[in-house]
C-alpha cells in the first residue's frame, strides 16, 4: 500500500520534470522560423517554461519543426529525429510544416504535404505564420499532454 503511494507520487515527480525541462532542437525554414524565433526572445521566453535550445539532437526531446519540408530535406529530418534519445517529442508550427501550406502537393510537387509523413508528431500549431502566443499554447499543451493533465474545455 505504502509502496505504491511513493511509486504513484515518484511517477508524478518523473512526469512533472519530464514536461517542466524540455530540451529542444529547432529545424526551421521560412517565415514560421521567424515567429519561432521572438518566441524564444525576451518578450515571450520559452526559457521560463523550462525549454532549452540545443545545437546537438542528440541531447534534445522535443523536435520544432516550422516550415516548409522538402523532398530532399525529408531523410535528414528523419535522421535528425532518430538521433534524438527517448523520450521524444515533435512539435509541428505552421501550415507549410502541418500540410504543406500554400506549397502543397497540388501546387508543387517537391514539398513534403505535411511533416506527420516523416515523424510522429505530437502537437500541431496553426497559423500561416503563427503568432509567438500560439507557439507558446503548442508548447504548454505538448506539456500538459507529458505530465498527463486533461485538458478542460469551456464552452460558452
Amino acid at each position: 500500500m505504502i509502496s505504491s503511494f511513493y511509486a504513484v507520487t515518484l511517477n508524478k515527480f518523473f512526469d512533472w520534470a519530464k514536461a517542466n525541462s524540455l530540451w529542444y532542437f529547432s529545424a526551421s525554414g521560412g517565415c514560421c522560423a521567424d515567429e519561432v524565433w521572438n518566441a524564444m526572445g525576451c518578450r515571450y521566453d520559452l526559457e521560463r517554461f523550462g525549454c532549452l535550445p540545443q545545437v546537438n539532437p542528440e541531447q534534445a526531446d522535443l523536435l520544432i519543426v516550422s516550415g516548409a519540408i522538402s523532398q530532399k530535406a525529408a531523410p535528414r529530418l528523419r535522421a535528425i529525429y532518430d538521433a534524438m534519445l527517448s523520450p521524444k517529442y515533435v512539435l509541428s508550427i505552421g501550415s507549410c510544416a502541418n500540410c504543406g501550406g500554400m506549397f502543397g502537393e497540388k501546387l508543387s510537387y517537391c514539398v513534403v504535404p505535411g511533416v506527420n509523413q516523416i515523424v510522429p508528431v505530437d502537437v500541431y500549431v496553426p497559423g500561416c505564420p503563427p503568432r509567438p502566443e500560439a507557439v507558446m499554447n503548442g508548447l504548454i499543451k505538448l506539456q500538459e499532454k507529458i505530465s498527463g493533465h486533461k485538458s478542460t474545455r469551456i464552452e460558452a
